[in-house]
């Protein structure tokens, strides 16, 4: 028997906005993922072609700054993590205004590993269907050292098992299907 679904105004809104903030999350995942993989048309989905970066260290059109971050990261750093936490996101119509808090940690070539704390202020806009960052303000709260505690060999080796971490499309993250993630000697 075929029965009609029926949802009132409200509930059709509601449905629409979570599809929206899931979509926005979805592209600042893009984002974190594209820069520590060094995937750079990943990282660049994350942005409208004409979109602005402002990151303070390193400013201008996305593509540029996309090509800076992997490139000082390349330079200066052996691995590093850009961590998304809390998020607002204020939606209006097609337009987007967001605070999401980042953590950053990267394993420097020299000296101790870094650790930042700030924020990233994002305009988000829906074209042609797909959200991405009109623009975006980096708001850099702290930065500073993190000091690395040396663990037993057979810690360390375990714990190194499933790596290593890549900076490329061969980490395990890429691998489709999923399957055994162990290092073969």
């Amino acid at each position: 028997m075929d029965r009609a679904l029926t949802i009132d105004a409200e509930t059709l809104a509601f449905i629409r906005q979570q599809k929206d903030r899931q979509e926005i999350l979805d592209c600042l995942h893009r984002y974190t993922r594209g820069v520590d993989r060094f995937d750079r048309e990943l990282m660049l989905s994350a942005y409208h072609p004409d979109a602005i970066d402002q990151h303070g260290v390193a400013e201008g059109v996305a593509a540029d700054f996309v090509d800076w971050a992997i490139g000082w990261h390349g330079e200066f750093q052996t691995r590093h993590q850009h961590i998304i936490a809390n998020q607002t996101i204020e939606l209006d119509g097609d337009v987007a205004h967001g605070e999401t808090y980042y953590i950053f940690w990267g394993e420097n070539r020299e000296g101790p590993p870094s650790l930042a704390f700030g924020r990233y202020v994002d305009r988000f806009e829906k074209r042609n269907g797909r959200w991405a960052i009109a623009h975006r303000v980096c708001v850099n709260e702290k930065v500073g050292t993190f000091n690395a505690v040396p663990l037993p060999p057979e810690w360390a080796a375990a714990l190194a098992a499933t790596g290593p971490c890549r900076r490329d499309r061969q980490d395990i993250s890429y691998a489709r299907p999923l399957a055994d993630g162990r290092i073969q000697p």
